[in-house]
């Protein structure tokens, strides 16, 4: 019998552990779901830019920071001529 409440013990152990993690994502998922709603309504009601114009802007975000050659470089032939 005491191999059994052991067990029962660790279970709910591992059942309170589980319980606060859930929690803590839960709840640093509506701190930033706040923030963010925050920051797009001060941006609205501030500057008049709509979360339109500032989801098209995160979306060209990677052009600017990485911009893509004109033209691609030759492929290589290794040293065989073309």
């Amino acid at each position: 019998m005491p191999v059994d409440l052991i067990i029962i013990i660790a279970a709910f152990i591992v059942t309170w552990l589980v319980f606060m993690l859930v929690l803590n994502v839960l709840k640093a998922t509506l701190k930033t779901a706040i923030t963010i709603a925050a920051i797009v309504l001060a941006l609205q009601l501030i500057f008049g830019i709509g979360p339109q114009d500032l989801w098209q802007q995160i979306i060209e975000l990677p052009r600017l920071v990485f911009p893509q050659p004109e033209e691609p470089p030759p492929p290589y032939r290794g040293d065989r001529p073309f």
